[in-house]
């Protein structure tokens, strides 16, 4: 066998550099879901200052380059604050406050779909605010958010390539490393192009059921 044949083992590199790069989009999607919806939540009890603050540090995240974000947190706060900080720890933290900083964007724009009459028909009725976002707000929003939230996360998804610069053994750090040894580019980056294509048409397929489903259940079925 000569050093540049494709083994056996090469699939086993490739499904952990796949269940790297899974977990990591799993993790980021999870706290940019609950960091996101809370920086929404702040915007819609326009909370002093804070607000301000809050739509400073989501626009910086936005108009910023994700790998320059990742740089900045690899290399730049361990030389700043002189803290240690691991490529996966500074990928987790990077991916993290990019996708919360869209979510936020997508929370905000779902919340202000809601019209204004059915806020102020809930206040009549004795309904606080916190019961109006639960009640009212929340499920009509969330429908309404899935499918531009479902487009972000296929995004973030190929965001998450840009780890492998950091030294993370992700799916494109191993097909990177296969394609060093093998020194055939198409086969392996096919074969790695076609891993993040089917993960991406899964995170569709689910998003298009679960908005199909939470329209249903909100959509106005008559008195």
């Amino acid at each position: 066998m000569r050093y540049t044949d494709f083994t056996p083992f090469d699939l086993v590199l490739l499904a952990q550099g796949l269940g790297v790069t899974i977990g990591l989009f799993l993790a980021t999607t999870v706290i940019g879901l609950f960091i996101g919806t809370a920086l929404a939540v702040i915007r819609f009890y326009r909370v002093p200052v804070l607000t301000q603050v809050v739509t400073f540090i989501t626009e910086l995240l936005k108009n910023s380059p994700v790998l320059v974000q990742l740089f900045l947190v690899f290399f730049g706060l361990p030389a700043f604050l002189r803290i240690n900080v691991t490529p996966v720890e500074a990928a987790v933290i990077t991916m993290s406050g990019n996708t919360a900083a869209f979510i936020y964007v997508i929370a905000v724009s779902a919340i202000e779909s809601i019209g204004r009459d059915q806020i102020e028909a809930a206040r009549v009725f004795g309904l606080t605010r916190w019961q109006v976002l639960r009640h009212i707000i929340a499920p009509q929003a969330t429908a309404f958010a899935i499918g531009p939230l479902t487009g972000l996360l296929v995004n973030q998804l190929q965001v998450t390539s840009l780890i492998s610069v950091i030294g993370v053994m992700d799916l494109t750090k191993i097909g990177n490393t296969l394609n060093l040894r093998t020194l055939q580019p198409f086969i392996v980056w096919a074969v790695v192009g076609v891993l993040y294509y089917l993960c991406a048409k899964l995170i569709a397929w689910l998003g298009s059921r679960l908005e199909t489903r939470l329209r249903a259940h909100t959509a106005w079925k008559g008195l």
